[in-house]
């Protein structure tokens, strides 16, 4: 509790509904037909708040205030914005927020109007994230994505007037019959509203998904990794010419203040816990993940038992590795001292064949070597 006292802490909460399933999408979510009579939209602020008040009496040592915030899911704003407010008090009423904590919502953009934003804004939220994905309409329908390629570009004006400084737009690049084209026109879109942040992600096709399963009968081309390459670059191009910077392998910001310090809590290992169905917490060390379906979730929790399904805790060479993989992918780069005796060598390589620059101790992947972050992990873990 000593090391969890002395780190930064955050707390996610997942919202698992979703008004319809993307063919991508392999997170814990659940529309209401799926769920049935279980697990109701209705009743999950009261059952979340009960998850949080059990964090308070777990971590009754830990005298430190949260962070960070972030509302996932799923689509929280699918739930009413006085809902979300009152998870969120919860954590404040429990914990204590420090100054300029940052409080971060998903949504996608069809989800919200002005007013809902205000509300929001209102009940304490700094941060909105809106799930654009693209600007073809074709592609969105690949995707499975219900707004219209505009909607997302209104949402953020419609975040701007009701008071939101920040404000992200996710995009994916790489849909089968997605041209280069096309995604340069999702980037310039995107780029019009002026966020103040983009994460642009690779599309993974991931088993079991709508989308796998049209990719295994043939109906749609696998992503080609020389394509993925072009659009990375293209994104690249395009963001920092706008003045947005990358500082995460697939996040760019436009100032400091507006990187995601939530998602930085995690990529550096710091303290969180998940509120949810699915969700995972990792304090001191360990780590454990809630059941999964929102029912089973509830039902623990209103028997007043812990929603933890497993956990594990993480031993000094895990905790190693795990810095590797992750802090590599930051802007500030890989502290050389982390590597092991046959990593140091690797490094060696790794700057040779232009992947990366040493600077002040760190390891610091150049553009080249962003595309090829997954390759450098490999030679620096061998």
């Amino acid at each position: 509790m000593r090391e969890a006292g002395s780190r930064p802490l955050g707390f996610y909460l997942h919202v698992p509904f979703c008004a319809s399933r993307c063919g991508y999408c392999d997170f814990n979510t659940y529309t209401a037909k799926e769920l049935g009579g279980g697990g109701s939209q209705a009743s999950y602020a009261d059952t979340a708040v009960s998850e949080v008040r059990l964090a308070r009496r777990v971590l009754e040592d830990l005298d430190r205030p949260v962070d960070t915030v972030f509302f996932g899911g799923g689509t929280p704003t699918l739930l009413p914005a006085a809902e979300l407010g009152k998870m969120l008090a919860a954590v404040r009423d429990e914990f204590g927020l420090a100054p300029g904590a940052e409080v971060t919502t998903e949504a996608n953009p069809e989800s919200v109007d002005q007013r809902y934003l205000e509300d929001l804004l209102e009940a304490g939220f700094t941060r909105v994230s809106f799930g654009m994905q693209s600007a073809s309409s074709h592609v969105l329908k690949i995707l499975d994505r219900q707004h219209t390629p505009g909607r997302a570009l209104d949402a953020v004006k419609e975040a701007t007037a009701a008071g939101f400084e920040h404000v992200n737009l996710d995009l994916i690049y790489g849909t089968p019959g997605e041209s280069l084209e096309d995604w340069r026109v999702s980037l310039e879109s995107a780029l019009s509203a002026h966020p103040d942040h983009v994460s642009a992600y690779a599309l993974i096709v991931e088993d079991g998904t709508q989308l796998a399963r049209r990719i295994r009968r043939g109906e749609l081309p696998m992503p080609d990794d020389d394509d993925l390459a072009d659009k990375y670059v293209l994104a690249d191009d395009l963001l920092s010419q706008a003045g947005l910077h990358w500082y995460e392998v697939s996040n760019w910001a436009r100032t400091d203040d507006a990187r995601c310090r939530h998602n930085e809590l995690y990529w550096r290992g710091d303290t969180w816990w998940g509120i949810g169905p699915g969700a995972h917490s990792h304090v001191g060390g360990v780590r454990w993940w809630n059941v999964k379906h929102p029912t089973a979730y509830a039902e623990r929790l209103n028997a007043g038992d812990s929603p933890a399904y497993a956990r594990e805790t993480l031993d000094p060479e895990t905790r190693r590795v795990e810095r590797v993989l992750l802090e590599v992918r930051l802007v500030e780069g890989l502290p050389l001292d982390i590597l092991d005796e046959p990593g140091r060598p690797a490094a060696d390589v790794v700057v040779r064949d232009g992947l990366a620059t040493v600077d002040g101790g760190r390891l610091v992947l150049t553009r080249r070597g962003r595309l090829l972050a997954d390759a450098v992990v490999r030679d620096l873990l061998p």
